[in-house]
Order: structure tokens, then C-alpha cells, then sequence
């Protein structure tokens, strides 16, 4: 998720929010560019993708955040493929701007169209909306056994208030989707949480209510992504 408006003047390490210092805050953001970078150069050597659907492990999707490609998900991919799993990815979410819903119906159909079952969901930000409003409102048969969220808003972001536009209007607290994903609690046992000490971009945090909360040594939102306690969770919860 991503929202502007946040400063970065003061000594390198004035803090941004209570735990997070601009130095912080500046490594976190590189972490996106390089995530963003290096997934690209996958893409553009001509990368296929179904190359991720071997595997003999429990079957496993991957969804990126808001403006974010699949292949921002590369550094849990790779990890969940050297751990024997076939990874689905969902590229026709694009850079993954449309809404809640519409994120889950893509789920929903990659689900069918593979005839998914037994499935572990790992997500970042947005991504954890979206399976979760899909274990809620389109899987029925628990298709999707369990869900683990990375820096997921489920409490919404204060920043979206101010956000420019609807696609990240959309995380504010009191949005109808956002708010009725954060009362909702059927689904939470099924869930581990996995965030930093604290979140610049998500300042409310990401602990669920009876969830497994996993929570990093680290600042960030994106960092997170590629944290080794990150990405051994997303393993052991496949497995």
C-alpha cells in the first residue's frame, strides 16, 4: 500500500512516527524500487511464469499490493518454489488498482480454473484484503486453507483520508469493504499476520485479532517483503 504526503526533512534519523526514523523510512522505500526493479528484469527477459507452477509441494498463490506486479512477490516466490510448492500468480490483477472485490473475483477464478484446493494465500498489503474478503464471500468450501498477510492494512490507514484518489480512498477505515473486513473474524484463525515493529505506510498496524502475529525486527512496509523471518513463515505455513 501506498500513500504520500510524508515528509523526510530533519536529521537522518528524526523519526516519521513513533518507532520509525527517516533513515528508516528512506531504506524501506528503496526496498520497494529494488523489488520493483529486479522483478521487472525478470519480465523483460521474457520470463514465463507457468515455469512457477512446478512443484509437488501444497499448491500456493502469491498477491502483490496496491500498484505493485506480480513480480514484486519474487523474493517469496522463489522462496516457496525452493521449498518444492507451485506458485500461482494472478497477472491479470495488472498493478492490482481495482477493488477489493475485484482482486478476490481473479482469486476466485484462478481457483476454478486450476481447481485449486488445500491452498496457501501469501500476500502483501492490499493482496491480504483481497484473499481475506474472498476466504469470507467466495470460498465456501475453504479452498484456501490459510492466509499469510505481510504488512496487510486490515484496520485501514489513516492516510488513505487524504488520499488523491479512490484506489487508495479505498483503505481508509470507514470504507464499506475495509471496515467490514475488520469486523469480521470468522476467517482470522486462518490467518498469520506478518508485519514490522512499525509501518509507515499502515501507522495503525497489522495485528488481527486471532490471527498468528508474526512481528518483524524491522521497520517498513515493504522491506518486510523480503525479510528471512518473512519468507520462512510463508514456508512453514505451506507446508
Amino acid at each position: 500500500m501506498q500513500a504520500g504526503g510524508v515528509g523526510c526533512a530533519g536529521r537522518a534519523d528524526e523519526a516519521i512516527g513513533p518507532r520509525t526514523s527517516v533513515r528508516e523510512w528512506a531504506r524501506d522505500w528503496r526496498a520497494a524500487a529494488e523489488l520493483q526493479v529486479a522483478g521487472m528484469a525478470g519480465t523483460v527477459s521474457g520470463l514465463d511464469t507457468r515455469r512457477f507452477l512446478v512443484g509437488r509441494g501444497r499448491p500456493c498463490v502469491v498477491i502483490p499490493g496496491v500498484y505493485e506486479a506480480w513480480y514484486f512477490m519474487r523474493p517469496v516466490i522463489d522462496a516457496l518454489q525452493e521449498a518444492g510448492h507451485p506458485v500461482h500468480v494472478l497477472a491479470g490483477l495488472g498493478r492490482n488498482r481495482r477493488p477489493v472485490t475485484d482482486g478476490a473475483d481473479h482469486l476466485a477464478a484462478q481457483l476454478d480454473r486450476y481447481r485449486l484446493d488445500d491452498v496457501t494465500v501469501v500476500a502483501h498489503s492490499k493482496g491480504g484484503l483481497i484473499a481475506k474478503y474472498a476466504m469470507l464471500r467466495l470460498d465456501p468450501a475453504a479452498r484456501i486453507r490459510d492466509l499469510v498477510a505481510i504488512a496487510t492494512p486490515f484496520a485501514g490507514s489513516r492516510y488513505a483520508n487524504w488520499a488523491p484518489n479512490r484506489t487508495l480512498r479505498a483503505f481508509r477505515a470507514a470504507d464499506p469493504v475495509t471496515a467490514m473486513l475488520a469486523a469480521e473474524r470468522e476467517v482470522n484463525s486462518r490467518i498469520t499476520s506478518v508485519y514490522g515493529r512499525d509501518d509507515p505506510i499502515v501507522p495503525e498496524g497489522s495485528e488481527l485479532p486471532g490471527a498468528v502475529n508474526v512481528r518483524l525486527p524491522i521497520a517498513g512496509h515493504f522491506a518486510v517483503l523480503r525479510h528471512p523471518l518473512t519468507l520462512a513463515t510463508a514456508v512453514a505455513r505451506a507446508s
